[in-house]
């Protein structure tokens, strides 16, 4: 009796598996996978469905332009934008900076909006050093922070953290290089991003672009109203 039980279960078992295979790869066949789960999380979670969520943010903290402690605690609550730069940059930093200005004067007065300017030659970028900067630039948004820390702790958060490549090389201008990525950051503390015309991630927003800039900011948009 006992082996005709165990025969009468896995016969169930395995009919059952069959039609899960079967169920998982006709949705994958018909692209439905992913997105089903992504809208389900959405849905769940009251997210916007156009946006990718991709994981939290990795912890961090440092020291900004007013030689204030800041982690990402602070930002909770908030919609932010994260860049890694640095002050003597002579190449996309500026260029990264004037888009960052563009941000700051569409949403100033918006105590839900903030940015973390992270720089990757702390060395040089001192807290009085990011003063100067910050004024040099026209920083006046009160949760935009530029940050100072460890050079190792900044290059392990930046390339292991959020996998915006970051790195010294003194054989180009400025003597370091990054990619110009801005990450885009909901109240939540969760990484968010929009999608491509085949429904994948496009993980982060390109910070020398006014496409890139017009992209974050209709989404920092949508972030603000959840």
């Amino acid at each position: 009796m006992k082996n005709k039980s165990y025969i009468g279960i896995s016969l169930i078992i395995l009919i059952f598996g069959i039609w899960t295979v079967k169920e998982f790869q006709k949705r994958y066949d018909d692209g439905n996978l992913e997105t089903t789960y992504d809208n389900n999380l959405n849905k769940k979670e009251g997210k916007s469905e156009s946006l990718f969520l991709m994981g939290e943010v990795p912890i961090f903290e440092l020291t900004d332009q007013n030689n204030k402690t800041i982690t990402n605690k602070d930002y909770l609550g908030k919609v932010y934008v994260v860049e890694f730069f640095f002050s003597t940059c002579p190449t996309i930093c500026p260029i990264m900076n004037q888009n960052m200005l563009k941000l700051q004067e569409e949403f100033y007065g918006n105590p839900k909006f903030g940015i973390a300017s992270i720089t990757i030659n702390p060395a040089f970028d001192t807290p009085k050093v990011l003063k100067d900067h910050a004024d040099l630039l026209g920083v006046k948004h009160y949760n935009w922070h530029l940050l100072t820390g460890d050079k190792d702790y900044i290059y392990n958060l930046a390339n292991k953290g959020f996998n915006i490549y970051t790195g010294e090389n003194k054989k180009v201008a400025g003597g370091f290089e990054h990619s110009g990525l801005f990450a885009l950051i909901d109240k939540d503390g969760n990484i968010r991003c929009r999608k491509d015309e085949f429904g994948n991630p496009i993980l982060y927003y390109d910070g020398t672009t006014d496409e890139g800039v017009v992209a974050i900011q209709e989404d920092i948009k949508k972030l603000l109203e959840e």
